[in-house]
């Protein structure tokens, strides 16, 4: 049977995405998951970059992280996307990596794994669910298992979204705090736990 696969494939422009998926990823990995952490490319110009110091300082300080590639899904049993929200949906440096997929789809090599979510934005109600529910759309049309974290326990009712993990950032005056790292436990606990079982009742 093994270990489950698990991996956590994200986009973050200034930092936070990137905090939350080492807090998902040091979580998997305490409940026993093997992890990959993979950040997908950098659209966007220098120029632009360049123009927000937290964007540049991300994008340097994740440098050494292996850049997502289809194998990275095809490998797992369960995987965690994420991407701040834009205007509602996911970044399009997200979407053009899911859009690489096609392939593997075609495949059915993206069936019957465990998917969730997690996004933050910089105001309150920002769009943290419409960006997770669009996403989710995606794991439907790939015959995916979605595995959102619920109330199924105390410390979501803190961060008060049962879709996944969010965090908002409040253009960076607001650092991922121990309401965030809570759900996302909560989230890589529920993801892995699920995915063990399916793993299991597999073999």
């Amino acid at each position: 049977m093994g270990n489950v696969k698990l991996s956590i494939i994200y986009y973050s422009s200034t930092g936070t995405g990137t905090e939350i998926a080492n807090t998902l990823a040091a979580e998997a990995e305490a409940a026993g998951a093997e992890v990959r952490l993979r950040r997908v490319a950098e659209l966007a110009p220098d120029a632009a970059i360049d123009s927000n110091p937290a964007w540049r300082a991300n994008v340097d300080a994740t440098s050494s992280v292996p850049e997502a590639t289809p194998d990275d899904v095809v490998w797992a049993d369960a995987v965690l996307f994420g991407s701040p929200t834009r205007f509602g949906n996911i970044s399009s440096q997200l979407k053009q990596f899911i859009d690489t997929l096609g392939g593997q789809w075609a495949q059915g090599l993206l069936a019957d794994k465990v998917y969730s979510g997690f996004t933050s934005t910089s105001t309150t109600h920002g769009g943290q669910e419409s960006t997770l529910l669009a996403l989710y759309n995606t794991f439907h049309h790939f015959g995916g298992i979605v595995v959102a974290p619920g109330y199924t326990d105390g410390a979501k009712f803190a961060d008060g979204n049962p879709y996944g993990t969010s965090h908002v950032d409040a253009q960076g005056a607001n650092k991922v705090d121990d309401t965030t790292r809570a759900a996302a436990a909560v989230q890589a606990r529920r993801v892995v736990g699920v995915a063990q079982a399916l793993k299991n009742g597999r073999a």
